[in-house]
Order: structure tokens, then C-alpha cells, then sequence
């Protein structure tokens, strides 16, 4: 009898610690769980934060409105090369280009452009070039005709903009001139922010080739030139 007992409370106290541990699993589950469940609302929760704060932009940019920028104006000399003297039409659109010409800078670009009255090597220009530290030179007036979107060149503003590196995508500070001279056009010319395309809308060339690459960047800047609008002058 004794031993019976004695198996019986030994048995019992098995069952018992058995019992705790299979709890004690459990509860270690369901503690994994949570976590896991904590970790993705707090990943999910950080990525709208991102988005929002602007964290998954292309480009930093500071407060930028429509007013005019600092331009520095270097016409070209008249010639049939670069600048031909037309007289546009109604302007109806502003066209951004990107120089293909990694690491030059707005000045090089525009003596280039004048030199082709010598050189004759081909007919290209712009109206408005924004170098590597956003600095803007003006080429060609608004109301005159440049060689640098094809069929669009009678009634657009072309903007190039120079780049660093192959991968064609601007500096911050060439980012924020383009916005802000894009804006000050488009309010100039009484245009919209859907009134603002790219070289490749044109011809399908693959210019400028970060936004054609990259088209929530080219989006985004769309946005932004309507931003810059909306703030006025």
C-alpha cells in the first residue's frame, strides 16, 4: 500500500512538472509571437514615417517657391548653329534635357554651345543650362528658338542639366534650381506642372536619363514644381 502511494504521489508530481513545462513552452510562444507581432507594426509604422518624412525622396530639397532665380545671362551670339535669332510661337511647355556629359559644368556646356558657330560640328543649344551647384545660365531668350527638342523647339523652354557621374541623376543643389526655375517658368508662361515633360517625351530619346530611369523621381519633381506654383513668388 505504502508503495503504492508512494507511486501514486511520484507519478502525480510528474504529471505536474510535465503540465508546467508544456505551459511554460507555451507561454514562450506566445511571447515570440507578440514580438514578432510588436516588430512588424513598428517596421510598417517607420516605413509610413519614412514616406512621409520624405526620407525615400530621390532629392533633398529645402523650401523652394516660383520666384526668379539668379540667372546669369551669357546669350550666345547669333548664328545658325546654336542660335538661329526665330522667334518662338506660344510658349506651351517646358522641356527638361540632361547634358550627357558627365562632370561639365554650365559653363562648359554654354561655350560649347557658342563654339558651334565655329566648329559647325552639329546644331544644339538651350535656353537655360543649371550646373553642378545649381548656378543657371541663360543661352538663348524665352522668346527666341533653341536646338534642343526637335519638333517641340518652336514652342517649349528647354532647361539641360548637368550631372556628376553616368547615372545622369542631379546634385541637390541642381535639383532645387531646376524646381525653382521650372516653377517661375511655368508661372511666366502661365503653364502647369503637366505642362513640364522630358527630351524623351519628344523624340523617346533616353534624355534626361535619371527621370526616364526613374519615373516616380521624374513624378516627384512634377509635384514638386507644382509645390513651388502653389507658393507664388
Amino acid at each position: 500500500m505504502n508503495r503504492r502511494r508512494g507511486y501514486g504521489r511520484y507519478n502525480g508530481r510528474g504529471k505536474n512538472r510535465s503540465g508546467g513545462s508544456s505551459r511554460r513552452a507555451r507561454q514562450q510562444a506566445l511571447y515570440i509571437r507578440s514580438g514578432i507581432a510588436v516588430l512588424l507594426i513598428l517596421t510598417a509604422v517607420l516605413g509610413i514615417y519614412s514616406c512621409a518624412s520624405g526620407t525615400g525622396r530621390a532629392y533633398t530639397l529645402a523650401d523652394v517657391d516660383a520666384s526668379q532665380p539668379e540667372i546669369d545671362v551669357q546669350l550666345l551670339d547669333v548664328n545658325p548653329y546654336s542660335r538661329p535669332g526665330t522667334e518662338t510661337e506660344e510658349i506651351t511647355g517646358i522641356v527638361v534635357h540632361y547634358t550627357a556629359n558627365p562632370g561639365s559644368t554650365a559653363q562648359n556646356n554654354r561655350d560649347y554651345f557658342n563654339g558651334l558657330k565655329d566648329s559647325h560640328e552639329t546644331e544644339a543649344s538651350s535656353n537655360f543650362i543649371v550646373g553642378l551647384d545649381g548656378e543657371i545660365i541663360q543661352c538663348v531668350p524665352t522668346w527666341e528658338m533653341a536646338y534642343a527638342s526637335n519638333s517641340r523647339n518652336i514652342d517649349t523652354v528647354s532647361i539641360e542639366c548637368c550631372h556628376p557621374d553616368e547615372t545622369g541623376k542631379f546634385t541637390d543643389e541642381t535639383y532645387r534650381s531646376l524646381v525653382q526655375l521650372t516653377a517661375w517658368l511655368c508661372v511666366k508662361f502661365n503653364l502647369t506642372q503637366d505642362q513640364v515633360i522630358r527630351h524623351y517625351d519628344v523624340t523617346g530619346k533616353n534624355c534626361p536619363k535619371y527621370f526616364v530611369e526613374n519615373k516616380e523621381a521624374w513624378d516627384q519633381f512634377k509635384q514638386d514644381v507644382a509645390g513651388a506654383i502653389a507658393k507664388g513668388s
